[in-house]
Protein backbone atom coordinates (compact mmCIF):
# COMPACT_ATOMS: atom_id res chain seq x y z
CA UNK A 1 0.00 0.00 0.00
CA UNK A 2 1.71 3.62 -1.14
CA UNK A 3 0.35 7.00 -0.74
CA UNK A 4 1.33 9.44 -3.66
CA UNK A 5 0.68 12.98 -2.31
CA UNK A 6 1.04 16.06 -4.46
CA UNK A 7 -1.90 17.83 -6.70
CA UNK A 8 -4.42 15.58 -8.39
CA UNK A 9 -6.34 15.86 -11.23
CA UNK A 10 -9.49 13.54 -11.84
CA UNK A 11 -12.38 14.20 -14.08
CA UNK A 12 -16.25 13.65 -13.28
CA UNK A 13 -17.39 14.11 -17.03
CA UNK A 14 -16.23 14.96 -20.42
CA UNK A 15 -15.60 18.72 -20.53
CA UNK A 16 -16.64 18.81 -23.94
CA UNK A 17 -20.38 18.41 -22.40
CA UNK A 18 -20.30 19.22 -18.90
CA UNK A 19 -18.14 21.95 -18.86
CA UNK A 20 -14.43 22.55 -17.48
CA UNK A 21 -16.49 22.13 -13.88
CA UNK A 22 -16.18 18.36 -14.67
CA UNK A 23 -12.42 18.33 -13.87
CA UNK A 24 -11.52 18.07 -10.12
CA UNK A 25 -8.64 19.13 -8.71
CA UNK A 26 -7.11 18.89 -5.14
CA UNK A 27 -4.26 21.31 -4.24
CA UNK A 28 -2.92 19.01 -1.28
CA UNK A 29 -4.25 16.05 -2.70
CA UNK A 30 -3.18 11.80 -2.49
CA UNK A 31 -3.55 8.49 -4.48
CA UNK A 32 -4.02 5.67 -2.47
CA UNK A 33 -2.61 2.70 -4.49
CA UNK A 34 -3.25 -1.16 -3.44
CA UNK A 35 -2.65 -4.21 -5.69
CA UNK A 36 -2.45 -2.20 -8.64
CA UNK A 37 -5.52 -0.01 -8.22
CA UNK A 38 -6.40 3.69 -7.02
CA UNK A 39 -8.02 2.17 -3.24
CA UNK A 40 -8.72 6.00 -2.18
CA UNK A 41 -8.95 9.39 -3.34
CA UNK A 42 -8.94 12.72 -1.43
CA UNK A 43 -6.87 15.41 0.40
CA UNK A 44 -3.21 14.73 1.89
CA UNK A 45 -4.37 15.30 5.48
CA UNK A 46 -7.84 12.97 5.22
CA UNK A 47 -5.17 10.31 3.82
CA UNK A 48 -3.45 10.49 5.99
CA UNK A 49 -4.51 10.24 9.09
CA UNK A 50 -7.26 6.84 7.23
CA UNK A 51 -4.09 4.95 6.22
CA UNK A 52 -1.15 5.94 8.97
CA UNK A 53 0.58 2.56 7.69
CA UNK A 54 0.58 3.23 4.31
CA UNK A 55 4.03 4.07 2.63
CA UNK A 56 4.45 7.89 1.61
CA UNK A 57 5.92 9.14 -1.77
CA UNK A 58 5.71 13.10 -1.26
CA UNK A 59 5.66 14.84 -4.64
CA UNK A 60 5.05 18.39 -3.51
CA UNK A 61 3.76 20.35 -6.20
CA UNK A 62 3.93 18.32 -8.59
CA UNK A 63 0.63 16.79 -10.23
CA UNK A 64 -0.83 13.30 -9.88
CA UNK A 65 -2.68 12.28 -13.25
CA UNK A 66 -4.15 9.28 -15.03
CA UNK A 67 -1.39 8.50 -17.07
CA UNK A 68 -1.69 9.21 -20.60
CA UNK A 69 -3.34 7.25 -22.99
CA UNK A 70 -2.52 6.87 -26.94
CA UNK A 71 -5.05 5.47 -29.16
CA UNK A 72 -3.10 5.15 -32.20
CA UNK A 73 0.47 4.33 -32.75
CA UNK A 74 3.07 2.35 -34.93
CA UNK A 75 5.39 1.40 -32.87
CA UNK A 76 7.90 -0.16 -35.96
CA UNK A 77 8.02 3.39 -37.16
CA UNK A 78 10.29 4.09 -34.24
CA UNK A 79 13.72 4.22 -35.61
CA UNK A 80 11.93 6.24 -38.55
CA UNK A 81 10.08 9.11 -35.90
CA UNK A 82 10.91 12.46 -38.07
CA UNK A 83 11.99 11.52 -41.42
CA UNK A 84 11.30 14.17 -43.69
CA UNK A 85 8.83 13.29 -46.02
CA UNK A 86 5.86 14.74 -49.07
CA UNK A 87 2.49 13.26 -49.08
CA UNK A 88 1.16 10.10 -46.80
CA UNK A 89 2.00 7.89 -49.80
CA UNK A 90 5.14 9.18 -50.40
CA UNK A 91 5.96 9.03 -47.16
CA UNK A 92 4.74 5.26 -46.71
CA UNK A 93 6.68 4.32 -50.14
CA UNK A 94 10.23 6.07 -48.69
CA UNK A 95 10.28 5.36 -45.18
CA UNK A 96 7.55 3.19 -43.52
CA UNK A 97 7.35 0.07 -45.71
CA UNK A 98 11.53 0.23 -45.77
CA UNK A 99 11.41 -0.05 -42.02
CA UNK A 100 8.38 -2.74 -41.21
CA UNK A 101 10.52 -4.93 -43.72
CA UNK A 102 13.24 -5.41 -41.00
CA UNK A 103 10.66 -6.61 -38.57
CA UNK A 104 11.05 -9.89 -40.25
CA UNK A 105 13.79 -10.65 -37.94
CA UNK A 106 12.13 -11.36 -34.44
CA UNK A 107 14.99 -10.00 -32.09
CA UNK A 108 15.03 -6.72 -34.64
CA UNK A 109 11.18 -6.77 -33.23
CA UNK A 110 12.01 -7.30 -29.58
CA UNK A 111 14.92 -4.61 -29.82
CA UNK A 112 12.82 -1.81 -31.06
CA UNK A 113 9.82 -2.56 -28.81
CA UNK A 114 12.13 -2.42 -25.68
CA UNK A 115 13.06 0.52 -27.01
CA UNK A 116 9.73 2.20 -28.03
CA UNK A 117 8.28 1.16 -24.50
CA UNK A 118 11.20 3.31 -22.45
CA UNK A 119 10.67 6.20 -24.64
CA UNK A 120 6.47 6.68 -23.84
CA UNK A 121 6.63 5.71 -20.42
CA UNK A 122 9.32 8.06 -19.93
CA UNK A 123 6.81 10.42 -21.60
CA UNK A 124 4.29 9.36 -19.15
CA UNK A 125 2.20 7.40 -21.18
CA UNK A 126 0.71 4.22 -19.52
CA UNK A 127 -1.60 2.72 -22.10
CA UNK A 128 -1.27 2.48 -26.18
CA UNK A 129 -3.35 0.65 -29.38
CA UNK A 130 -0.62 0.16 -31.99
CA UNK A 131 -0.46 -1.14 -35.40
CA UNK A 132 2.21 -3.96 -35.60
CA UNK A 133 3.62 -5.05 -39.19
CA UNK A 134 2.61 -7.89 -40.81
CA UNK A 135 5.09 -10.51 -39.13
CA UNK A 136 3.29 -12.26 -36.28
CA UNK A 137 6.73 -11.56 -34.76
CA UNK A 138 6.58 -7.79 -34.67
CA UNK A 139 3.08 -8.07 -32.57
CA UNK A 140 4.79 -10.63 -29.95
CA UNK A 141 7.76 -8.65 -29.81
CA UNK A 142 4.80 -5.97 -28.68
CA UNK A 143 3.06 -8.25 -26.47
CA UNK A 144 5.93 -9.72 -24.89
CA UNK A 145 7.54 -6.37 -24.00
CA UNK A 146 3.96 -4.79 -22.46
CA UNK A 147 3.56 -8.05 -20.50
CA UNK A 148 7.09 -7.73 -19.00
CA UNK A 149 6.33 -4.27 -18.00
CA UNK A 150 2.69 -4.82 -16.49
CA UNK A 151 0.75 -1.93 -19.06
CA UNK A 152 -2.68 -1.97 -20.45
CA UNK A 153 -2.05 -2.66 -24.67
CA UNK A 154 -3.80 -3.20 -27.88
CA UNK A 155 -1.88 -4.00 -30.77
CA UNK A 156 -2.59 -6.50 -34.08
CA UNK A 157 -0.84 -7.92 -37.22
CA UNK A 158 -1.32 -5.34 -39.57
CA UNK A 159 -3.21 -6.72 -42.79
CA UNK A 160 -1.92 -5.85 -46.74
CA UNK A 161 -2.51 -8.24 -49.86
CA UNK A 162 -1.71 -5.40 -52.43
CA UNK A 163 -0.39 -1.89 -52.95
CA UNK A 164 3.05 -2.57 -50.72
CA UNK A 165 6.43 -4.29 -51.32
CA UNK A 166 5.91 -8.12 -51.68
CA UNK A 167 7.99 -8.36 -48.63
CA UNK A 168 5.14 -7.22 -46.94
CA UNK A 169 2.24 -8.84 -48.27
CA UNK A 170 -0.11 -11.39 -47.02
CA UNK A 171 -2.93 -12.70 -48.71
CA UNK A 172 -6.96 -12.41 -47.50
CA UNK A 173 -6.20 -16.10 -46.00
CA UNK A 174 -2.63 -16.07 -43.96
CA UNK A 175 -3.99 -12.22 -43.17
CA UNK A 176 -7.32 -13.81 -41.39
CA UNK A 177 -5.34 -17.03 -40.08
CA UNK A 178 -2.02 -15.22 -38.80
CA UNK A 179 -4.80 -12.64 -36.81
CA UNK A 180 -6.86 -15.78 -35.40
CA UNK A 181 -4.13 -17.28 -34.03
CA UNK A 182 -2.38 -14.37 -32.99
CA UNK A 183 -5.66 -13.22 -31.07
CA UNK A 184 -6.05 -16.64 -29.26
CA UNK A 185 -2.23 -16.56 -28.23
CA UNK A 186 -3.12 -12.66 -26.79
CA UNK A 187 -5.92 -11.76 -26.47
CA UNK A 188 -7.00 -10.96 -22.86
CA UNK A 189 -4.03 -12.38 -21.29
CA UNK A 190 -2.84 -10.27 -18.16
CA UNK A 191 -3.55 -6.53 -19.42
CA UNK A 192 -3.32 -7.31 -23.19
CA UNK A 193 -6.26 -7.03 -25.89
CA UNK A 194 -5.86 -8.00 -29.79
CA UNK A 195 -7.09 -5.52 -32.59
CA UNK A 196 -7.86 -6.83 -35.87
CA UNK A 197 -5.55 -4.32 -38.00
CA UNK A 198 -6.62 -3.80 -41.40
CA UNK A 199 -3.71 -0.75 -42.22
CA UNK A 200 -6.15 0.67 -44.32
CA UNK A 201 -8.76 -0.03 -47.97
CA UNK A 202 -5.95 0.64 -50.43
CA UNK A 203 -3.50 -1.68 -48.99
CA UNK A 204 -6.47 -4.42 -48.49
CA UNK A 205 -8.62 -6.10 -51.71
CA UNK A 206 -12.01 -6.12 -50.78
CA UNK A 207 -11.95 -10.26 -50.27
CA UNK A 208 -9.46 -9.22 -47.29
CA UNK A 209 -11.09 -6.48 -46.07
CA UNK A 210 -14.01 -9.14 -46.07
CA UNK A 211 -12.05 -11.74 -43.65
CA UNK A 212 -11.07 -9.30 -41.39
CA UNK A 213 -14.67 -8.62 -41.03
CA UNK A 214 -15.71 -11.89 -40.47
CA UNK A 215 -12.68 -12.32 -38.05
CA UNK A 216 -14.12 -8.89 -36.14
CA UNK A 217 -17.81 -10.66 -36.48
CA UNK A 218 -16.36 -13.65 -34.35
CA UNK A 219 -14.31 -11.81 -31.74
CA UNK A 220 -16.47 -8.66 -31.14
CA UNK A 221 -15.30 -8.67 -27.84
CA UNK A 222 -11.52 -6.91 -29.94
CA UNK A 223 -11.16 -3.71 -31.18
CA UNK A 224 -10.65 -3.17 -34.68
CA UNK A 225 -8.01 -0.28 -36.33
CA UNK A 226 -7.41 1.24 -38.93
CA UNK A 227 -6.84 4.31 -41.01
CA UNK A 228 -10.06 6.71 -42.56
CA UNK A 229 -9.67 10.21 -44.62
CA UNK A 230 -6.37 10.92 -44.14
CA UNK A 231 -5.67 13.00 -47.11
CA UNK A 232 -7.88 13.90 -49.96
CA UNK A 233 -5.24 12.28 -52.74
CA UNK A 234 -5.55 9.28 -50.51
CA UNK A 235 -9.36 9.65 -50.31
CA UNK A 236 -9.10 9.84 -54.60
CA UNK A 237 -7.38 6.63 -54.33
CA UNK A 238 -9.09 4.51 -52.09
CA UNK A 239 -12.30 5.87 -54.44
CA UNK A 240 -10.01 4.57 -57.68
CA UNK A 241 -9.75 1.22 -55.90
CA UNK A 242 -13.34 0.81 -55.11
CA UNK A 243 -15.20 2.05 -57.91
CA UNK A 244 -18.49 0.77 -56.41
CA UNK A 245 -18.08 2.34 -52.90
CA UNK A 246 -20.73 5.50 -51.80
CA UNK A 247 -17.37 6.69 -50.03
CA UNK A 248 -14.23 6.19 -48.37
CA UNK A 249 -16.17 4.47 -45.23
CA UNK A 250 -18.26 2.61 -47.14
CA UNK A 251 -15.30 0.48 -48.17
CA UNK A 252 -15.37 -0.38 -44.41
CA UNK A 253 -18.80 -1.30 -43.81
CA UNK A 254 -19.83 -2.89 -46.79
CA UNK A 255 -17.13 -5.53 -45.59
CA UNK A 256 -18.02 -5.56 -42.08
CA UNK A 257 -15.41 -3.50 -40.80
CA UNK A 258 -17.74 -0.94 -39.40
CA UNK A 259 -19.18 -0.95 -35.23
CA UNK A 260 -18.67 0.10 -32.20
CA UNK A 261 -14.85 -0.62 -30.98
CA UNK A 262 -13.96 -0.06 -34.46
CA UNK A 263 -11.39 3.18 -34.35
CA UNK A 264 -10.61 5.49 -37.16
CA UNK A 265 -7.67 6.88 -37.17
CA UNK A 266 -7.53 10.57 -38.53
CA UNK A 267 -10.81 11.18 -39.76
CA UNK A 268 -10.64 14.64 -41.16
CA UNK A 269 -12.43 14.64 -44.62
CA UNK A 270 -15.47 13.46 -43.45
CA UNK A 271 -18.66 13.48 -45.64
CA UNK A 272 -22.11 13.93 -43.52
CA UNK A 273 -22.72 10.42 -44.39
CA UNK A 274 -19.77 8.92 -43.40
CA UNK A 275 -20.01 11.52 -39.91
CA UNK A 276 -24.11 10.36 -39.43
CA UNK A 277 -22.53 6.47 -40.47
CA UNK A 278 -19.84 6.64 -38.13
CA UNK A 279 -21.84 8.09 -34.88
CA UNK A 280 -24.95 5.79 -35.05
CA UNK A 281 -22.39 2.87 -34.70
CA UNK A 282 -20.63 4.55 -32.09
CA UNK A 283 -17.08 4.14 -33.72
CA UNK A 284 -14.00 5.91 -32.28
CA UNK A 285 -12.51 8.84 -34.28
CA UNK A 286 -8.31 9.11 -33.35
CA UNK A 287 -7.23 12.41 -33.67
CA UNK A 288 -3.59 12.39 -34.70
CA UNK A 289 -2.61 16.20 -34.67
CA UNK A 290 1.28 15.88 -34.93
CA UNK A 291 1.23 13.73 -38.00
CA UNK A 292 -1.99 15.43 -39.54
CA UNK A 293 0.37 18.74 -39.72
CA UNK A 294 3.51 16.90 -40.26
CA UNK A 295 2.75 15.54 -43.47
CA UNK A 296 0.20 18.27 -44.23
CA UNK A 297 -2.86 15.95 -43.99
CA UNK A 298 -5.21 18.59 -42.70
CA UNK A 299 -7.73 20.14 -39.81
CA UNK A 300 -9.56 17.81 -37.82
CA UNK A 301 -13.16 19.33 -36.91
CA UNK A 302 -12.45 18.55 -33.04
CA UNK A 303 -15.33 21.28 -31.80
CA UNK A 304 -17.98 19.68 -34.43
CA UNK A 305 -17.37 15.97 -34.17
CA UNK A 306 -17.66 16.35 -30.31
CA UNK A 307 -20.86 18.52 -30.69
CA UNK A 308 -22.23 15.48 -32.77
CA UNK A 309 -21.48 13.28 -29.98
CA UNK A 310 -18.37 11.19 -31.30
CA UNK A 311 -15.91 9.09 -29.61
CA UNK A 312 -12.54 10.72 -29.70
CA UNK A 313 -8.89 9.93 -28.88
CA UNK A 314 -6.63 11.35 -28.97
CA UNK A 315 -2.71 10.02 -30.38
CA UNK A 316 0.97 10.17 -31.60
CA UNK A 317 0.76 8.25 -35.01
CA UNK A 318 4.45 7.69 -34.13
CA UNK A 319 6.27 7.95 -36.69
CA UNK A 320 4.02 9.56 -38.95
CA UNK A 321 3.44 11.69 -35.51
CA UNK A 322 6.43 13.81 -35.03
CA UNK A 323 6.66 13.57 -31.23
CA UNK A 324 6.22 10.18 -28.54
CA UNK A 325 4.97 12.98 -26.22
CA UNK A 326 1.13 13.38 -25.58
CA UNK A 327 2.28 16.27 -23.81
CA UNK A 328 3.63 17.49 -26.76
CA UNK A 329 0.26 15.85 -29.07
CA UNK A 330 -2.28 18.09 -26.82
CA UNK A 331 -0.11 21.21 -27.71
CA UNK A 332 -0.67 20.17 -31.51
CA UNK A 333 -4.28 19.79 -30.53
CA UNK A 334 -4.25 22.92 -29.67
CA UNK A 335 -2.73 24.53 -32.42
CA UNK A 336 -5.28 23.06 -34.98
CA UNK A 337 -8.11 23.48 -32.99
CA UNK A 338 -7.16 27.38 -33.47
CA UNK A 339 -6.54 27.27 -36.93
CA UNK A 340 -10.19 25.84 -37.13
CA UNK A 341 -11.73 28.88 -34.79
CA UNK A 342 -11.91 27.40 -31.36
CA UNK A 343 -9.19 27.55 -28.32
CA UNK A 344 -9.48 24.11 -26.68
CA UNK A 345 -9.55 24.85 -22.92
CA UNK A 346 -6.92 23.02 -20.48
CA UNK A 347 -9.13 20.32 -19.21
CA UNK A 348 -10.16 19.52 -22.55
CA UNK A 349 -7.15 18.91 -24.24
CA UNK A 350 -6.39 16.52 -20.79
CA UNK A 351 -9.05 14.73 -20.86
CA UNK A 352 -8.57 13.78 -24.62
CA UNK A 353 -5.06 12.58 -23.53
CA UNK A 354 -6.62 10.27 -20.80
CA UNK A 355 -10.08 9.54 -20.30
CA UNK A 356 -11.27 10.49 -23.47
CA UNK A 357 -8.56 8.39 -25.07
CA UNK A 358 -9.68 5.90 -22.51
CA UNK A 359 -13.07 6.24 -23.58
CA UNK A 360 -12.58 5.59 -27.25
CA UNK A 361 -10.82 2.33 -26.69
CA UNK A 362 -13.48 1.12 -24.46
CA UNK A 363 -11.46 0.71 -21.56
CA UNK A 364 -12.95 4.19 -19.17
CA UNK A 365 -13.90 1.21 -16.38
CA UNK A 366 -10.10 0.57 -16.24
CA UNK A 367 -7.53 2.86 -16.89
CA UNK A 368 -7.48 7.11 -17.80
CA UNK A 369 -8.86 8.58 -14.62
CA UNK A 370 -7.89 8.94 -10.92
CA UNK A 371 -11.18 6.93 -9.63
CA UNK A 372 -11.61 4.23 -6.73
CA UNK A 373 -10.90 1.04 -8.78
CA UNK A 374 -9.13 1.86 -11.54
CA UNK A 375 -6.45 0.73 -12.25
CA UNK A 376 -3.21 2.68 -11.16
CA UNK A 377 -1.61 3.93 -14.42
CA UNK A 378 -0.55 7.44 -13.24
CA UNK A 379 2.15 10.37 -14.30
CA UNK A 380 3.40 13.13 -11.69
CA UNK A 381 4.22 15.81 -13.63
CA UNK A 382 6.31 18.55 -12.73
CA UNK A 383 4.60 21.97 -13.71
CA UNK A 384 7.92 23.61 -13.76
CA UNK A 385 10.45 21.38 -15.41
CA UNK A 386 12.43 23.82 -17.01
CA UNK A 387 13.35 27.52 -16.72
CA UNK A 388 10.66 28.75 -19.08
CA UNK A 389 8.24 26.64 -17.48
CA UNK A 390 8.99 27.79 -14.57
CA UNK A 391 8.91 31.66 -15.32
CA UNK A 392 6.02 31.13 -17.33
CA UNK A 393 3.39 29.53 -14.77
CA UNK A 394 5.09 32.29 -11.79
CA UNK A 395 1.78 34.06 -11.60
CA UNK A 396 -0.51 31.60 -12.35
CA UNK A 397 -3.78 31.86 -10.66
CA UNK A 398 -5.57 28.32 -10.79
CA UNK A 399 -4.57 24.72 -12.16
CA UNK A 400 -5.70 25.54 -15.89
CA UNK A 401 -2.86 28.37 -16.18
CA UNK A 402 -0.17 26.59 -14.04
CA UNK A 403 -0.70 23.48 -16.77
CA UNK A 404 -0.90 24.95 -19.56
CA UNK A 405 2.46 25.98 -20.24
CA UNK A 406 3.35 22.27 -19.70
CA UNK A 407 0.79 21.34 -22.03
CA UNK A 408 2.58 23.76 -24.80
CA UNK A 409 6.39 24.01 -23.88
CA UNK A 410 6.84 20.18 -21.85
CA UNK A 411 8.73 16.60 -22.44
CA UNK A 412 9.81 14.30 -20.82
CA UNK A 413 11.56 16.41 -18.48
CA UNK A 414 8.35 17.24 -17.14
CA UNK A 415 7.59 13.40 -15.91
CA UNK A 416 8.52 13.02 -12.14
CA UNK A 417 7.30 9.53 -12.46
CA UNK A 418 5.09 6.72 -14.71
CA UNK A 419 3.56 4.29 -12.95
CA UNK A 420 2.18 1.01 -14.41
CA UNK A 421 -0.13 -0.71 -12.56
CA UNK A 422 0.89 1.02 -9.70
CA UNK A 423 4.87 0.24 -9.51
CA UNK A 424 6.96 3.09 -10.69
CA UNK A 425 9.03 2.76 -14.31
CA UNK A 426 11.61 4.84 -13.29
Amino acid sequence: MELLLGQTLSFAGDPFHHGIEAARHETHGAVLVENGKIAALGTADALRAAHPQAKVTDYGKALISAGFVDSHAHYPQTAMIASWGKRLIDWLNTYTFPEEIRFADPAYAADVAARYFDLTQAAGTTSIASFCTIHPASVDAFFTEAQKRGARVWAGKTCMDRNAPEALRDTAITGYDDSRALLQKWHGVDRLSYAITPRFSPTSTPDQLAAMGALWAEHRDCLMQTHLSEQTDEIAWAKSLFPDARDYLDTYESHGLLGTGGLYGHSIWLTDREKSQLREHDASLIHCPTSNTFIGSGLFDMDGLKSAGHRIGLATDTGGGSSFSMLRTMASAYEVAQLRGRALHPAELWWLATAGSAQALHADHQIGNLAIGLEADLAIIDLASTPAIEQATRRASDIWTAVFPTIMMGDDRAIRATYIAGRPTR
